[in-house]
C-alpha cells in the first residue's frame, strides 16, 4: 500500500505540473525511487509510463484550451511544449487530426450550434419538451 501511495503521489504530480519542464527523473524523484523502478511500477498500475502518461495529459489539456480558441502556438506553450512542430506531430499522432484543423473544428460546430440550437437536441427530448422550431431557443452570445 505504501508503494502505491507514492506512485499515485507522482502520478498527482504529473496532474498538476504537466505544463513544467519535467521528466522521468523529476517524477521518479517525486516518488522517492530509482527511475527504472519506478518506470516499471507506475506501467504496473496505470499501463503506460510515466512519460506516456505526461504526454497523454499534455494532449487532453491541449484539447481543452484549443475547444476554448487559444492558438495553437498558444495551447504548445501553455502545455509544456518547447517545439510547436513537436506538438503538433504528438497531437495529430494521438487525436487524428491537426491542432489547427480540431480547433476549427470545434469552433466551426460551435457556430453551427448557436445557428441551430435544436438541431444538436434529440428528437424525441425536444418533442417532449414542446420545443418544435428555434424559435424558442434564445441568441447565445460568442
Amino acid at each position: 500500500m505504501y508503494l502505491y501511495r507514492r506512485v499515485v503521489q507522482a502520478k498527482l504530480f504529473i496532474d498538476s505540473n504537466y505544463a513544467d519542464k519535467i521528466d522521468v527523473d523529476n517524477i521518479s524523484d517525486e516518488a522517492y525511487f530509482s527511475k527504472f523502478h519506478f518506470i516499471r511500477l507506475f506501467k504496473s498500475i496505470y499501463g503506460k509510463t510515466p512519460h506516456q502518461y505526461l504526454k497523454t495529459v499534455r494532449i487532453e489539456k491541449a484539447q481543452l484550451l484549443l475547444k476554448k480558441g487559444l492558438s495553437v502556438s498558444e495551447v504548445c506553450h501553455a502545455v509544456g511544449f518547447d517545439s510547436l512542430s513537436s506538438f503538433s506531430g504528438l497531437f495529430k499522432r494521438m487525436v487524428g487530426k491537426a491542432p489547427s484543423a480540431y480547433s476549427k473544428h470545434h469552433l466551426e460546430t460551435r457556430r453551427q450550434v448557436r445557428k441551430n440550437p435544436l438541431a444538436y437536441v434529440p428528437n424525441c427530448y425536444a418533442s417532449q419538451h414542446g420545443w418544435s422550431d428555434n424559435s424558442n431557443f434564445e441568441e447565445v452570445p460568442e
